[in-house]
């Protein structure tokens, strides 16, 4: 990651931090979920940097990105990557989201198709609106109230337990995700989300949809 680049693109009036990789090669942009950030990435970029420009964003809220004291649906998120695909004056570049940053890929594509040259869509908030009062009513944000007062190495403890085949580096790097992401970005579990299938039929690039068996997307209710 030595040879990696950070910088702050100024869109929509707020700062967005990402890291780059860099090179003359297709740009590739990768949108995180909630309560991590682009350098969350960094094991896939590790395979993606030698075919690929690939630049990682921090969300609104999320690590260094500013923390807007609004404006966190995900049109929001969306205008954000529109802005930076333009301040970077990229080509088409395919873009790939996990779960919220999933759900931003495809209003992105939905709404500005001629902007990107492909679409990945990794376990994308696809979902229904009971589940989504589900999640809103969920104690999803007062657990994450709670990690802020901890200790790097007291999240780092405690991811360890629950995914303890994950490597030192990797749990350190979500644990510093988790404490860098503000309670405001939780705003974006506010009901309603844009509705997917309207979304997914506005869509006009080549994409592929991926979700496993416990993901996002398999807790869709019809």
């Amino acid at each position: 990651m030595t040879d990696w680049s950070t910088a702050i693109c100024e869109t929509n009036r707020i700062n967005i931090h990402y890291t780059r990789t860099g090179g003359n090669k297709p740009p590739l942009i990768l949108l995180h979920g909630l309560m991590t950030n682009g350098v969350c990435w960094t094991g896939l970029v590790h395979t993606l940097e030698k075919e690929y420009d690939v630049i990682m964003p921090d969300a609104r809220g999320h690590g260094k990105s500013d923390v807007p004291d609004y404006g966190y649906r995900y049109e929001d998120h969306a205008n954000d990557v529109t802005g930076l695909i333009n301040a970077l004056r990229l080509p088409p570049p395919v873009l790939l989201g996990h779960s919220m940053g999933g759900m931003t890929a495809a209003v992105v594509a939905s709404r500005k198709p001629n902007l990107l040259r492909g679409l990945i869509l990794a376990d994308p908030t696809f979902l229904s609106p009971k589940v989504q009062r589900e999640v809103r009513d969920s104690d999803i944000a007062d657990q994450h109230r709670k990690m802020l007062n901890m200790s790097l190495d007291e999240v780092v403890a405690e991811a360890r337990l629950r995914h303890p085949n994950r490597s030192p580096e990797t749990l350190e790097l979500f644990a510093r995700a988790r404490l860098q992401t503000s309670m405001a970005a939780f705003d974006v579990l506010t009901p309603p989300n844009p509705d997917y299938k309207q979304l997914v039929s506005k869509i006009d690039v080549p994409g592929l949809l991926l979700f496993g068996d416990k993901g996002v997307v398999s807790s869709v209710v019809a």
